[in-house]
């Protein structure tokens, strides 16, 4: 879309009938390409750790697939959020499920080929696929009315949910779909995901027509309201800041917790169906319940939610370490609690920070807060091997749910700030 095609499009959204038919439209592109990169999401948290653990024979490695998508999520989220700035969502998050689809590729062809280098380059670039998942939840709030914010986030992450159920839950047939061709099992959930993120960047390049963010810049070009510093970009306010500490302490807790966990149920004589079972209520967990949790981020506010996130993650982290180790409920009830306490903080914290920007330096800002989340997640996914290692997964637990009380603390800064309430309509 050019930016005269914005133009016009910003011009007839200046009626109110109009723009709310842009956000539908909108939102349920947004929506079918959720339900498409959730599938391809799966497969790196299912069977990533213990693709490692085989390839590579140890346990203290098997958090490196988890670094390093993760790490290349956040290289990702770079790109992202520079592409979106100048080019529209469309053409940022196209261009960024493609580079998924084209990792997961890389990651079968490094576990049927067993190069320990490719598998790593693979996973890399694989990464840019969860960074495009998280970035599609800024492209519902951008014709989104600020009363509404948290509930258009929650519907591209609610859609998140049918594709992201489904692929732990496909680890076995997936599997013996692999061997059938020749590759090894641990390698299909990968082949899933390179078709999934694959024919999500295709729909979101093909259908996100007009460019919701074009569109909302365009408006906001034109406002009665002058800006501060003309021919610059105004700063973030404070919520944003307290918004990227709320997303990258969850971040890190949830990581952390859920990497080692397939490990931790494969040692003690847990099946594949038993993992993809866990994960699949985990992932479940971290995007069912945001629509519900969009309607309360709204109207409870954000910081009360992100409190919640950290009162959650701490139960999830106590559930695990109290849980015995032949448990399968014990353990589904402490991964669903974290994939909730996670949902909450994800939900509130980009709430934080699209009320504290303007269009002027809203996708710049976001991709480097998601460059945040995912070094967080990177740092988590590769301490929590070492920390198992020396320790047990009790201790990883525990500790996880510790650090997300860390953000409680800080939601006083926005609190005093009067951040919480929602900015005004665009």
């Amino acid at each position: 879309m050019s930016q005269n095609d914005a133009q016009v499009a910003a011009s007839n959204a200046d009626d109110d009938t109009e723009r709310r038919r842009l956000q539908k439209r909108t939102l349920a592109v947004v929506v079918v390409s959720q339900v498409l990169g959730g599938a391809g999401l799966a497969a790196g948290i299912t069977v990533g750790a213990l693709l490692a653990q085989q390839m590579l024979g140890s346990d203290g490695l098997a958090g490196a697939p988890i670094a390093l998508f993760t790490l290349g999520s956040a290289f990702a989220a770079f790109l992202i959020g520079r592409i979106t700035q100048s080019r529209g969502r469309r053409t940022g998050l196209g261009l960024g499920f493609g580079a998924g689809g084209v990792g997961a590729l890389g990651v079968v062809l490094a576990a049927t080929s067993e190069s320990v280098p490719l598998l790593f380059v693979s996973l890399f670039v694989y990464g840019a696929g969860t960074a495009t998942n998280l970035q599609a939840r800024y492209a519902g709030t951008d014709l989104a009315p600020a009363a509404q914010r948290g509930t258009a986030i929650s519907v591209a992450m609610v859609a998140t949910t049918i594709g992201a159920v489904a692929g732990p839950n496909l680890v076995e047939p997936l599997g013996t779909f692999a061997t059938t061709l020749g590759l090894p099992a641990l390698s299909g959930p990968f082949l899933l995901a390179a078709v999934a993120y694959l024919a999500a960047g295709a729909t979101l390049f093909a259908l996100l027509r007009p460019d919701p963010f074009l569109v909302a810049r365009h408006l906001d070009s034109g406002s009665s309201t002058p800006a501060s510093h003309p021919g610059a970009a105004p700063r973030p306010g404070t919520g944003a800041y307290v918004g990227a500490t709320v997303m990258v302490l969850t971040q890190v807790a949830m990581i952390a917790i859920m990497t080692m966990t397939p490990v931790h149920m494969r040692a003690h004589h847990h099946g594949l169906g038993d993992v993809g079972l866990v994960i699949g209520i985990h992932v479940g967990a971290m995007y069912l319940p945001s629509l519900v949790t969009g309607v309360l981020v709204d109207r409870v506010g954000r910081v009360p939610m992100a409190a919640a996130a950290g009162v959650t993650l701490l139960l999830a982290g106590s559930t695990a370490a109290v849980a015995p180790a032949d448990s399968l409920g014990l353990l589904i009830v402490a991964l669903a609690l974290l994939g909730l306490g996670w949902n909450f903080g994800l939900i509130s914290g980009t709430a934080l920070v699209v009320d504290a920007t303007v269009p002027e330096n809203r996708p710049r800002t976001q991709g480097t807060i998601d460059v945040l989340i995912a070094l967080a997640g990177a740092a988590g996914g590769a301490m929590s091997g070492v920390v198992m290692s020396a320790t047990d997964y009790r201790t990883l637990a525990l500790g996880g749910g510790v650090l997300a009380l860390l953000l409680i603390p800080v939601l006083f800064a926005v609190h005093r700030d009067r951040s919480d309430a929602p900015a005004r309509v665009d």
